[in-house]
């Protein structure tokens, strides 16, 4: 199936629709980790987004392009935690009922932040894909829209504006390293960087227990992996045709980290960057660190794509 990515056209829109809502994020040059990668790498750092990552971006530009009929049915979502604050975030400022599930094992600093912005939050589900499935059945019951995590055009639409972002300020930039779960980040950024910039190289970046997209692009079709326990809660669960479909149209190539390695990037971002990372959100630093990103050209960037790391579990990794 071909890719259900965004056009330029719809980025640079979404990038005008959202401009008020979100943050411009800093793109800053990381000395030590272009030491360690042997040339210029800089952060585009998401961490420092009004809702602690990226998926703002995408969130807010799904609910503001409703009806207005659409708007007073309200939205449901499912998440594991970023896609719902994005969307509470969202739908407080639009004035949309929301109501978003999560995994009972979503980080609790992202749980509470959707309950403060004032949506109705539902952890009963196990895991991200129950949660899923939940979400779909009731905004069919109750007639809401269904604000996918991952796809949508208006959603890719604005997660692209992160690549936007980096053309418009880095118009030299070589490779993009860029985390990959369910491929919505992925999906909107490859949309704009391969009609703009077809020389960029993009490299994603997940974890072992997070590695649906690159199983399925080593065994030619979609895997299921298994649910476990994991750093990088963000990039959790199975993929689908049209994630695999965005996996084969935007990757050059995809690194493999282990969790361990998860760990030691959180904890290498704080102390030589004072970047306060997630896990799925170190994971393409880790990939530089652990040595596993192969072919990168010159300068790089790295999308440490959120924040939201629970402080328990966070101060376990610094110390």
């Amino acid at each position: 199936m071909n890719a259900p990515v965004p056009s330029p056209a719809d980025v640079r829109a979404a990038a005008t629709r959202i401009a008020a809502a979100v943050q411009r994020t800093p793109l800053r040059r990381s000395d030590k980790l272009s030491d360690i990668a042997g040339g210029l790498v800089f952060l585009k750092l998401e961490t420092e987004q009004i809702t602690g990552s990226f998926k703002l971006r995408g969130a807010f530009n799904a609910l503001a392009s409703l009806s207005d009929d659409e708007r007073e049915r309200g939205v449901v979502a499912s998440s594991a935690g970023n896609h719902g604050l994005g969307v509470a975030y969202a739908a407080k400022a639009l004035g949309i009922r929301a109501t978003i599930f999560v995994p009972a094992t979503a980080p609790r600093v992202k749980r509470d932040g959707i309950a403060a912005l004032g949506a109705t939050v539902d952890a009963s589900e196990p895991d991200y894909d129950t949660a899923m499935v939940r979400a779909r059945r009731v905004a069919l019951e109750t007639n809401a829209t269904f604000v996918h995590p991952c796809l949508g055009e208006t959603l890719l639409a604005g997660q692209g504006t992160v690549a936007s972002e980096i053309i418009d300020e880095m118009p030299d930039v070589a490779t993009v390293l860029i985390c990959v779960g369910g491929g919505g980040l992925l999906g909107g950024m490859a949309g704009l960087l391969r009609a703009e910039r077809p020389d960029v190289r993009i490299i994603g970046a997940q974890t072992e227990r997070t590695n649906a997209m690159a199983a399925a692009l080593d065994a030619g079709h979609l895997v299921e992996i298994p649910s476990l326990p994991t750093l990088a809660d963000g990039l959790a669960g199975q993929i689908d045709d049209a994630a695999l479909a965005i996996g084969r149209f935007g990757l050059d190539d995809i690194a493999v980290i282990s969790e361990d390695e998860d760990a030691r990037a959180i904890a290498w971002l704080w102390r030589e960057e004072n970047v306060k990372a997630e896990g799925s959100g170190a994971v393409t630093v880790g990939a530089i660190l652990a040595g596993r990103a192969h072919g990168i050209r010159f300068p790089a960037v790295c999308v440490v794509s959120g924040g939201n790391i629970d402080d328990e579990r966070f101060k376990a990794l610094i110390d």
